[in-house]
């Protein structure tokens, strides 16, 4: 099984996303040397972790490792820009950017210190959440598409929080990836 850990975003945020692929994918579809792989809102959520895979006899005990993360406050974000990784005239991500409450990257390397005493690999980059929109292979992107995204560079798209989070597993489709939620987890009362 391929796992990974994440937040998901409310439905309103994400209905601000799917008409925003959907204007991008538009613009995009005129240029014919275009590779972009747009992610479909559905599947839009925030990586806390990403386990890879493993067994289906460590399921148990990643959940118990999960079930185990306290903190006292939820964790608050707000939806916000575009950007390109690593960078616009030669893109391999289109991302949105996030802000956070100062929990989040705890949270993150909680579950991260969590799982990696079960023998899963830590991480080694630094944590820098986002959401992927797209991913470009070869990379770069047309005109248009850029125009639209420098129009969009500075747009919201919402805000939410919460104390929750859920453990996916992630299955590569030739329609692209479908993810299924396996368990959820409160880690955080979610009232002022």
């Amino acid at each position: 099984m391929r796992l990974f850990v994440a937040l998901e975003i409310p439905s309103e945020v994400r209905d601000e996303f799917a008409a925003l692929i959907n204007e991008l994918r538009a613009a995009d579809s005129s240029f014919s040397k275009s590779r972009a792989r747009w992610v479909r809102p559905e599947n839009l959520h925030v990586t806390l972790k990403f386990i890879g895979h493993v067994d289906n006899g460590k399921i148990d005990a990643i959940r118990a490792a999960l079930s185990e993360v306290r903190f006292d406050t939820a964790v608050e974000l707000r939806f916000g820009g575009l950007g390109f990784f690593p960078n616009g005239k030669r893109p391999r991500v289109f991302w949105a950017g996030m802000e956070a409450s100062p929990n989040l990257a705890p949270l993150a390397a909680e579950i991260d210190a969590r799982l990696k005493k079960l023998g899963i690999s830590s991480e080694t980059k630094e944590f820098a959440p986002h959401l992927t929109l797209a991913r470009f292979d070869p990379p770069g992107i047309s005109e248009g598409l850029s125009a639209i995204a420098q129009e969009n560079v500075a747009r919201e798209f919402g805000a939410t929080r919460t104390g929750e989070f859920h453990l996916f597993e992630s299955k590569t489709k030739p329609s692209g990836a479908e993810y299924s939620r396996l368990a959820s987890f409160s880690f955080a009362p979610t009232t002022a």
